[in-house]
């Protein structure tokens, strides 16, 4: 089977694992945890807080920038819904802002327009969680400008964007405050995890409190305010560590293996997620677009009869039955990146003849008029 985006781990990582166990750090903090905070604030030059997942981060994110119940928050529709599950754990309303064609991330005129609205209503945002999506940067000088018009910071939802930059910047500190996550599909992993980044040691602080039960700094347990267990475990650090080590090869390999996938469609009417001269992305996901939906189904299908995972871009939020009836500004721009859009296998363990045989069966399924032919082109 191959798969859409597995983890890419070897001797290093394992290595790194027992190295963690046997030094006894089994508890969830240990020299590990700290020696990973510190190399990944070493490449991005803002201070960090490991955590159990992007999500847990997001939360805090929020919170550290002054979410609270009642509010509202912008939020880039086009993403997983694990960005807005965040606004409604702390109690607020997520308001969705559709895409822009240059990049995929949220539209500045969307965005300039409810940024208006709310503002002749008397009820700004408390924050706007902007996406990175697929490991590409949002345009954050169109973006900013706006946001800092109204006083409203940005959370940057850099979760599949670790290792990309816009013009030059590191993603995760083009915000107010940055999240990373590391789980399995992501372009390095912890297993499990993820990762809070702040220009603001005060916020760190406050972070990392409340990341451990809001523990005060007295020799009994003390608390003064409700927290959470979201701190990640000195083991999960460890294995960050040897990945982080290998981020750079690891995105290089992506980026190949993306420019073989535009290569085998150079002459085929698929359009791959443009990437803008301020971009410069991780590669974390090869996307296409196909001329209409039936088209990108049979593709998927094709795929799955031969073992070969794919999957469709992000359903936006603002068509989830979850969040039916919320506000949202949107230009159908996300709901056709849905409904053509296709993920292709990206993992940096894929060779030169799996991207070779993908593209190939691709093809295939766009020339295949009946399942019959299909299949028959498929087993030769």
């Amino acid at each position: 089977m191959i798969h859409l985006s597995p983890p890419d781990v070897g001797e290093a990582e394992r290595a790194a694992l027992l190295a963690a166990f046997d030094g006894g750090w089994i508890a969830p903090v240990g020299p590990e945890l700290a020696a990973f905070e510190r190399q990944v604030t070493e490449r991005t030059g803002w201070t960090t807080v490991a955590l159990s997942s992007g999500t847990a981060a997001l939360h805090l994110a929020l919170l550290a920038v002054g979410v609270q119940p009642g509010d509202t928050v912008f939020v880039s529709s086009f993403t997983f819904v694990a960005t807005a599950n965040a606004v409604t754990y702390c109690g607020a309303e997520p308001v969705f802002v559709d895409s822009d064609r240059s990049s995929w991330n949220m539209s500045p005129a969307l965005l300039h327009r409810a940024l208006q609205d709310a503002d002749a209503r008397g009820k700004l945002p408390t924050a706007v969680v902007v996406v990175d999506l697929y490991g590409q940067c949002a345009d954050y000088d169109a973006l900013r400008p706006l946001c800092e018009r109204y006083g409203v910071p940005i959370v940057e939802d850099s979760a599949e964007a670790l290792g990309a930059a816009y013009r030059g910047r590191p993603a995760g500190t083009l915000g107010d405050v940055g999240v990373f996550s590391f789980n399995g599909n992501k372009i390095i992993t912890t297993s499990s995890g993820g990762l809070l980044l702040t220009p603001d040691e005060a916020t760190s602080d406050r972070v990392r409190s409340l990341s451990t039960q809001a523990r005060r700094p007295v020799v009994h347990y003390e608390h003064e305010e409700t927290g959470f267990n979201y701190r990640m475990s000195n083991l999960l650090a460890g294995l960050g560590s040897a990945q982080l080590q290998r981020l750079d090869a690891i995105i290089e390999r992506k980026l190949a293996i993306n420019a073989a996938y535009r290569w085998a469609f150079a002459d085929s009417d698929l359009e791959f997620m443009p990437a803008p001269d301020w971009s410069a992305w991780n590669g974390w996901l090869t996307c296409v677009l196909f001329p209409d939906r039936e088209s990108r189904d049979r593709a998927m299908s094709t795929l799955t009869a031969n073992e070969i995972e794919s999957r469709p871009l992000w359903k936006p939020m603002h068509r989830q039955p979850l969040f039916a009836g919320r506000d949202a500004y949107v230009d159908g721009t996300s709901d056709d990146l849905f409904d053509r859009g296709l993920c292709l296998p990206s993992g940096a363990g894929l060779n030169d003849g799996d991207v070779h045989r993908i593209s190939q069966l691709v093809s295939i399924s766009r020339t295949a008029r009946t399942g019959a032919s299909l299949q028959h082109a498929v087993d030769r």
